[in-house]
């Protein structure tokens, strides 16, 4: 039995809504640089949750991690502009130049908008944030000297609940961030797997 939502664990006590669009995210199949597995979803948040978490691995190793939180709650609070609501969180280190861009937040709030589009999902009710950080370590903590790191966060509701196409943009965003070009395109010197 998994402890990771009520809808893996009482899937005939989960409203119908919720048992497709958790169905729904479970259907998709990311590229091979990108990793998904569900996770504990927050408990508070809704009546009923479901999370994934994701993983993408991109070219000169630059990661990116995240989760995608699917939230239902039959009442429909106003905020959400109906009864499901998606949460997005990813996270990566950057090269400290990209870190230093002006348009970084307006290109990476464009990832997650395209990725969207791009995806065939459909939504209303869109907001979030882009946040760049800079860290320097002195003394004696282990790491590098600075780092940098970018992290998108943003909900939105989806109109129906066939919420593939928004997993899908989940990982078209993992993807973005960490440069992997759009599946089926090579970059100039790398091969492509078969």
């Amino acid at each position: 039995m998994s402890p990771y939502s009520r809808a893996v664990t009482a899937k005939t006590h989960a409203p119908e809504l919720f048992r497709e669009a958790v169905a729904a995210l479970q259907s998709v199949e990311p590229r091979p640089e990108v990793r998904l597995e569900a996770i504990r979803p927050p408990q508070r948040l809704a009546p009923w949750s479901y999370a994934l978490s994701g993983e993408a691995t991109g070219p000169a190793e630059v990661m990116a991690t995240g989760r995608l939180v699917l939230l239902h709650d039959p009442e429909g609070p106003e905020s959400w502009n109906g009864v499901l609501r998606l949460v997005v969180y990813v996270r990566a280190e950057l090269d400290r130049e990209l870190a230093t861009d002006p348009f970084l937040p307006g290109v990476s709030w464009s990832w997650l908008t395209d990725a969207l589009e791009t995806s065939g999902a459909s939504w209303t009710a869109l907001g979030g944030t882009v946040t760049e950080t800079s860290s320097a370590r002195f003394g004696d903590i282990a790491g590098p000297p600075r780092s940098d790191d970018l992290e998108v966060r943003a909900s939105w509701t989806p109109v129906d609940a066939e919420l593939r196409p928004h997993g899908d943009a989940f990982c078209q965003l993992l993807s973005s961030v960490v440069g992997l070009p759009p599946a089926g395109v090579t970059l100039f010197g790398q091969r492509q797997s078969s």
